[in-house]
């Protein structure tokens, strides 16, 4: 009985903060609107293109901006209240959800209305994945800093198991609009929280004063962090092949196993399923070191491999669900490996870089992804996913394993880099 009271305290422990526990019940509403919008615009292309590569444009389309403004978003993210940021950036949210819900709805939508609105929220979360990433820290503080983490990755995925159970009978009753119509209102929830929390209890830090040359001083800041640079390759690697679940997965449920909306959702669902399980798990640890980041990877694509060679569905979701389990352990560690390396001045920078390597790879894999499920077929698409996943986990054993995870880069490491960076700016162009 006392371990598990044990294992509940140290799994739930920055709940018992009052500003992250307005955040995480704001959370559950708007991520399960999120998932239910990306089933349904998922299989809406389908629906629309009948074509895996189109798939795979739409996902690069809604990504691209995070690969080619991603450094940005992370100075915006340093230099103005992240709280603030985030009011616009759900707002903006909230009516891209509802436009694409009454194109739907009343029969207008066509495939390019999809690409402008998929690029719109793309810019969009180029914002507002930084700033949220960092958010955290700012409520929690730094001790509770991988329990808040790993529960935030955990929500995500809880909701990636009850949003498309949701979406799937939505769609099945009522078609794909209300799902876009339910994320729209979802957003709501979001604000509200924002608003009743306290602000003199985060954890604020000054704001980066506007500079030139803060792009670039965060680039050479991670170029001169070995854990920084090699836990965002690793993580580039992955989030290139491996996390292409909304263009793999509906091939999968249409072509491998022959079913509809309902058969996505099962297999989206059973990978948020296992995210759940692995994240409680991981939530209960306090370490966060590069071995366990690699062995997450290398047992991630291991799980994809088998996952691809399953004869039928339900040897497929069973195998989905623990692919689930070390995709949140490899998601989680690396974002606390991160945020914990990062000084503060720099750790929105640093953090655009993750989202870069995690989301904005999508335009380069998704169309990668599509294709090969398309013309090769759906198991080959995910077997790739696999082998990519294993090799980023060998780049790591390489470059991170023997490595006790250092120090957050010092002050004086720091204002290096910073000096550097000024002299830069004073030379002539």
């Amino acid at each position: 009985m006392d371990n598990i009271k044990k294992f509940g305290h140290n799994t739930f422990a920055s709940l018992k903060i009052r500003n992250y526990r307005l955040y995480f019940i704001g959370q559950a509403v708007s991520l399960c609107g999120t998932w239910m919008q990306t089933i349904g615009q998922d299989w809406l292309v389908l629906k629309l293109t009948n074509s895996g590569t189109q798939l795979g444009i739409v996902s690069a389309f809604q990504f691209l901006p995070i690969l080619l403004l991603g450094p940005l978003g992370g100075v915006i993210a340093d230099r103005y209240s992240k709280r603030k940021v985030l009011y616009i950036t759900q707002t903006v949210s909230a009516v891209l959800a509802l436009v694409l819900g009454a194109l739907t709805i009343t029969g207008a939508v066509q495939i390019w209305m999809v690409y402008i609105l998929a690029l719109c929220l793309g810019i969009v979360n180029t914002i507002n994945n930084p700033t949220a990433l960092t958010f955290v820290f700012e409520m929690v503080g730094k001790e509770s800093l991988p329990n808040a983490v790993t529960l935030n990755s955990t929500e995500v995925n809880l909701a990636r198991a009850v949003g498309p159970a949701l979406a799937g009978a939505i769609i099945a009753t009522s078609g794909l609009g209300p799902c876009f119509i339910f994320n729209g209102v979802s957003y709501i929830a979001v604000l509200v929280v924002l608003y009743m929390m306290d602000g003199s209890q985060l954890h604020r830090m000054a704001p980066a004063p506007r500079a030139k040359g803060q792009l670039m001083q965060g680039l050479r800041y991670v170029k001169n962090s070995p854990v920084l640079l090699n836990t965002l390759v690793m993580m580039s690697i992955i989030g290139t092949l491996s996390y292409e679940f909304s263009v793999v997965l509906p091939l999968m449920a249409q072509f491998t196993f022959h079913g509809g909306a309902g058969t996505y959702a099962a297999l989206v669902a059973a990978t948020g399923a296992g995210s759940v399980l692995g994240g409680l798990f991981i939530a209960s640890r306090k370490k966060a070191d590069a071995r366990l980041l690699v062995t997450s990877a290398l047992l991630f694509g291991l799980s994809l491999l088998v996952a691809a060679l399953m004869p039928n569905l339900i040897l497929a979701l069973v195998v989905l669900v623990f692919t689930g389990v070390f995709s949140i352990n490899f998601i989680s560690l690396g974002n606390t490996i991160l945020q914990l390396e990062s000084a503060p001045e720099m750790r929105g920078r640093v953090m655009s870089l993750w989202s870069m390597a995690f989301l904005g790879s999508t335009p380069i894999g998704g169309p990668i992804d599509g294709y090969i499920g398309e013309h090769i077929g759906p198991r080959w698409a995910l077997a790739v996913g696999g082998l990519a996943a294993v090799a980023a986990a060998a780049l790591g054993s390489a470059t991170l394993i023997k490595k006790v995870l250092p120090r957050p880069v010092s002050d004086e490491m720091a204002m290096e880099i910073e000096e550097s960076c000024e002299e830069e700016n004073r030379m002539p162009k």
